[in-house]
């Protein structure tokens, strides 16, 4: 359906790929992946013709609707919600405003020759709408929009007066409602809950086309692909199978290519021997000028740059005591607007929690009492003795001055230390070399997330406070990020729609449900087989 073949492109002086060919099958479901930088998006404007290639060709099978959705969300005004998504509908848009038209002119007078000229157009417009689904477009936005997240009620609101994420939502819902042969997506789980991903899996595992998307959510990527496409190091390449088959295979595929590597260069150290050795020899001249030739001509074999991995050890948090945190009938309302009432509960010692509920339930608005940034407007909420506390919110990035760089936001919150124990500390989060004297105001979203993160985990807290830390974090980071919060010996209350991240770290549940906290005495896995999620988790 979409052939990439023999493509080179370059941003600058940057090579993306050299020579690289790929392919979208009919119903395929195809994961992209790679490091920042590596061409990813790049591959999504191909297919959609936004950029051109240097070097080759991108071929879109006739007749095929491709639908992209992207990070870019342009702007949506003038509509309420349920007409921006049936709007977003291609075809079966525009043949529903022609039907308009047609069935306006049939109200007017005409003649007889002119009425059966468009009753003629009229039948053929009611045909293609109807082998398109187009009576069911609303039933299907509805539906698609309800998935998201969105209340009935608000389908009639004006899409301007959602916040950025809800766009996002609206843009998603407007490219599923299209029905296109093949779906592009860039990230589509950011800016969703659980609920809602869990709802999208569905409906991919459903879809009929086919699929290319990247995501930074593992058991998203795990549960819907069979095959995942890797871009880095200027080479476009093919693994069948999901996320975590493609880690095992690249990694056999690195150690196969270090070996190559290895065997190469000291084939090429011995000839090279040989030519220094028998260079002015006139009876070896022939096979002096036979191995120049050979290494003149010689395809060097390339090993991908390793990922950087650092261990660090983080300062040792003092004990707190028992019970960290105690809830007592603790309730929080906005104005006339109850978020939650009655939540009762004890965070202990060495708790790694995890707080669930839908949007909206008051998750973060849990976590903003705990921390002081907000107060109950009735009932307890007692932080225990000897808790030093750290506390990443979605809006943590604001806290970085954009003049500063990751090492000096790093020494300013531990002035004591040595240079190399805050280096070392950046270097556990990504940053080496020049990266630790970049302007904050140059990095990407995920970057300037490392630096808050390593800000908190550099004082000896032993209270950490985690408001989806995850967002703008790519596998590798938030792998990175898991280890770290493993091998930390204090407490964490963790909100986040990573749900291999909740898996891996809670050993208990906390759930804000219609106003209430649920505690679950389990780790997340516990609390999804309690709660029934496994039967509509594809």
């Amino acid at each position: 359906m979409v052939h990439l073949t023999k493509l080179t492109k370059q941003h600058g002086a940057h090579i993306l790929y050299q020579d690289a060919s790929m392919r979208i099958g009919k119903n395929e479901k195809i994961g992209l992946v790679g490091p920042n930088g590596a061409g990813k998006t790049t591959i999504f404007r191909l297919i959609t013709k936004q950029e051109r290639p240097d070097m080759g060709d991108v071929t879109v099978a006739d007749r095929v609707i491709v639908g992209y959705f992207s990070q870019d969300v342009s702007e949506m005004r003038g509509r309420t919600v349920l007409a921006e998504v049936v709007a977003g509908a291609g075809k079966v848009s525009e043949l529903g405003e022609e039907l308009a038209k047609y069935e306006q002119k049939l109200q007017e007078p005409m003649g007889d020759d002119e009425m059966a000229r468009v009753l003629e157009k009229y039948g053929e417009a009611q045909l293609q709408f109807e082998q398109l689904g187009g009576y069911d477009v609303e039933t299907r936005a509805k539906e698609i929009l309800g998935g998201l997240g969105f209340h009935k009620n608000e389908f009639d609101k004006p899409v301007e007066t959602f916040s950025g994420g809800w766009m996002m939502r609206v843009a998603l819902a407007k490219i599923l409602c299209l029905r296109p042969d093949v779906l592009l997506m860039d990230e589509p789980t950011n800016h969703l809950d659980v609920e809602s991903i869990v709802w999208l899996e569905a409906w991919l595992k459903d879809f009929k086309g086919s699929i290319l998307m990247t995501s930074h959510d593992r058991d998203f990527m795990n549960r819907l692909v069979s095959k995942i496409i890797s871009v880095e190091n200027k080479r476009i390449e093919s693994y069948t199978g999901n996320y975590d088959f493609y880690e095992k295979q690249r990694a056999i595929k690195l150690e196969q290519l270090k070996s190559e590597a290895q065997k190469q260069q000291d084939m090429m150290a011995r000839s090279q021997e040989f030519i220094d050795r028998f260079a002015a020899r006139a009876s070896h001249a022939a096979q002096v000028q036979s191995r120049v030739k050979m290494l003149e001509k010689l395809d060097i074999v390339e090993v991908p740059p390793e990922e950087r991995s650092i261990d660090f050890e983080f300062p040792k948090a003092p004990r707190s005591g028992n019970d960290v945190v105690k809830f007592e009938g603790l309730a929080k309302k906005y104005g006339d607007k109850p978020v939650f009432s009655g939540v009762s509960g004890v965070v202990r010692r060495l708790d790694k929690i995890a707080v669930v509920g839908i949007n909206g339930a008051g998750k973060s608005t849990l976590l903003k009492i705990v921390t002081g940034q907000t107060e109950g407007t009735a009932g307890k909420c007692e932080v225990g003795a000897s808790v030093a506390m750290g506390y990443f919110s979605q809006h943590a990035l604001d806290i970085l001055d954009p003049r500063s760089t990751p090492y000096e936001e790093v020494f300013a919150r531990v002035p004591n230390s040595t240079i190399g124990y805050v280096r070392n500390l950046l270097g556990a989060f990504l940053f080496s070399g020049d990266d630790v004297h970049k302007k904050i105001s140059v990095l990407s979203g995920g970057e300037k997330s490392r630096v808050v993160l390593a800000c908190i985990l550099a004082n000896p807290n032993n209270l950490l406070i985690l408001d989806e830390p995850t967002n703008h974090l790519d596998i590798k980071s938030r792998e990175m990020l898991l280890k770290a919060l493993k091998n930390f010996e204090g407490t964490v209350m963790l909100v986040s729609h990573d749900r291999h991240f909740l898996r891996e770290v809670s050993n208990r549940v906390f759930e804000v449900d219609h106003g209430a906290l649920n505690v679950y005495e389990g780790n997340y896995e516990y609390y999804i087989q309690k709660r029934g999620y496994l039967q509509r988790e594809p």
